[in-house]
C-alpha cells in the first residue's frame, strides 16, 4: 500500500475509534517548548502532553539515552531482567522512601498494581474481610474498570455493567466526611496528593496528616497515586515530600519517561513481599528501552537547580495570570503548585473551559482543562522563562478576545 496518502484530522475519523475528539491541528516536530504543526505554525506547549514532557520535546538527554539503547537491546520481558530496570529502581530507592519498585507502562497500570497489592497484603495479614477501598470524589485514578471504579467520578466508571465492589468514596479536604467511612474493614486509602483532573485541588495540612493518621489507626494502608504530582511536577521530586506525609505505596508514570510510556509502583520491602511469583505482572514492564529513557529523565528532573526552577516560574505563572485577570475578570482563582497550575473560569465563564484552550490554540499556545470550569497548566519542567513570558502574551489574546 501506497503511503502517499494525506494525514489530516479527517483520516482520524476514519480509521480511528471514536472515543477521542482531537484537535485539528496535527503536531509534527517540537523542541523543547515550541511545536510545529503540518502548516508550520508555531505553538508553545504549556500542556506538555498532560504533565508528561517534563523536560520539553526532544531533549537531548532523552534523545541520546534512546539511541543509545535502541542498539543494543529493545526488549526481553520479565523472564529475565535489563541493566536500565535494575539502574532505574536503584536510583528511585534512593532518592525515595521506597524499598522496591514494581514497573508497568501507564499510571492506571501501576495503580492497578498498587490495588491488587493492597487487597493482597490485606487478604494475608487480617483475612477477607478488610477489602474496603476508600478514594475521593472528584479523583482521577486511570481508566482500567478497576481504577476508573476507584476514581471519584461516576462518569468514567457508569456504563460497563457491573463495577469492583467494596470501593467507596469520600469528600477530599474533609477529614469528617473520610472519618465516616475508614474502619478496620478498610484495607486502602487511594488519594491523590494534589488532584489533578477534579480541578487542581491540593489539600490541607490538617486533612494529609489527618488521613495519614486514621490510616495507621485502622491498619489501613496509604496509597499515593502521584501520576501527574510526581518527577519534579510540584517542585519536589515527589509531592509527599513537600507535605511531610509518607504513603505505603507511591504509583508514578507520566513525567517518569519523559514522554515514554513508563509507570512505576513504590513500595516497602515489608509490603512488597505480599506480590509472590505469578500474583501479578507485565509483559512490558521495565522495557529496557523505557527505562533507559526514564532514567535519564529521572537524573535530570532529579536536581535541586531543577526543582528550585519550578518553584520559581510557578511564581510566574501565577502573577502573569493573575496581571491577565486583573484586565479581564475571567478566573475566580489561581490555584495548584509547581507547575500544575489552574486558573478557575468565574460564574460568568461556566461550562466555558474548552472555549479557552480552543481560542489559545488559535493565539499559538497549547493548554489544557481540568473539568468544564479550569483552564490547566502543565509545561515542561524546564520551560524558559522567556516561553513563559511569550505564552502568556498569546494566552493574554485569547482571554481578551473571548471577554469582548
Amino acid at each position: 500500500m501506497s503511503n502517499h496518502f494525506p494525514v489530516d484530522r479527517a483520516l482520524f475519523d476514519d480509521v480511528m475509534v471514536p472515543n477521542y475528539s482531537p484537535s485539528a491541528v496535527i503536531p509534527v516536530r517540537g523542541e523543547g517548548s515550541r511545536v510545529w504543526d503540518q502548516q508550520g505554525k508555531e505553538f508553545i506547549d504549556f500542556a506538555g502532553g498532560i504533565a508528561v514532557n517534563c523536560l520539553g520535546h526532544c531533549h537531548p538527554a532523552l534523545v541520546g539515552a534512546l539511541k543509545e539503547q535502541g542498539e543494543k537491546i529493545w526488549h526481553l520481558s520479565n523472564v529475565m531482567t535489563n541493566e536500565p530496570a535494575l539502574r532505574l529502581a536503584k536510583k528511585m530507592v534512593d532518592s525515595t522512601f521506597a524499598e522496591k519498585i514494581y514497573f508497568a507502562n501507564s499510571g492506571a497500570e501501576s495503580n492497578e498494581a498498587a490495588l491488587k497489592l493492597a487487597r493482597r497484603w490485606a487478604l494475608d495479614n487480617f483475612g477477607a474481610e478488610k477489602s474496603q477501598i476508600i478514594s475521593f470524589k472528584q479523583g482521577f485514578h486511570g481508566r482500567t474498570f478497576f481504577t476508573v471504579t476507584v476514581g471519584g467520578q461516576a462518569a468514567y466508571s457508569d456504563g460497563f455493567g457491573p463495577k469492583p465492589g467494596d470501593v467507596v468514596h469520600a469528600e477530599y479536604n474533609n477529614l469528617e466526611s473520610f472519618k465516616e467511612l475508614i474502619s478496620d474493614k478498610t484495607c486502602a486509602v487511594m488519594m491523590e496528593p494534589l488532584q489533578g483532573e477534579g480541578g487542581i485541588v491540593s489539600p490541607t495540612q490538617e486533612f494529609v496528616e489527618g488521613v495519614r493518621e486514621l490510616c495507621n489507626e485502622h491498619n489501613a494502608l496509604l496509597i499515593f497515586d502521584e501520576v501527574q504530582t510526581g518527577v519534579g511536577r510540584t517542585g519536589e521530586l515527589y509531592a509527599y515530600m513537600g507535605l511531610g506525609v509518607t504513603p505505603d505505596i507511591l504509583t508514578s508514570a507520566k513525567a517518569l519517561g519523559g514522554g515514554f510510556p513508563i509507570g512505576a509502583m513504590l513500595t516497602t520491602t515489608e509490603i512488597a513481599k505480599h506480590l509472590k511469583i505469578g500474583t501479578h505482572g507485565s509483559t512490558y514492564g521495565g522495557n529496557p528501552l523505557a527505562c533507559a529513557v526514564g532514567e535519564a529523565a529521572f537524573d535530570t528532573v532529579n536536581d535541586q537547580a531543577v526543582l528550585d526552577g519550578v518553584k520559581a516560574k510557578e511564581k510566574l505563572y501565577f502573577d502573569g495570570l493573575k496581571a491577565i485577570n486583573e484586565k479581564y475578570n475571567v478566573f475566580q482563582e489561581i490555584r495548584g503548585k509547581g507547575l500544575l497550575v489552574g486558573a478557575v473560569l468565574t460564574e460568568a465563564y461556566q461550562g466555558r473551559a474548552k472555549d479557552f484552550l480552543n481560542a489559545a490554540m488559535e493565539e499559538g499556545v497549547m493548554t489544557l482543562v481540568a473539568g468544564a470550569n479550569i483552564v490547566r497548566f502543565a509545561p515542561s519542567l524546564i520551560i524558559p522563562d522567556a516561553d513563559i513570558a511569550e505564552g502568556l502574551a498569546r494566552f493574554e489574546k485569547a482571554v481578551a478576545k473571548l471577554s469582548q
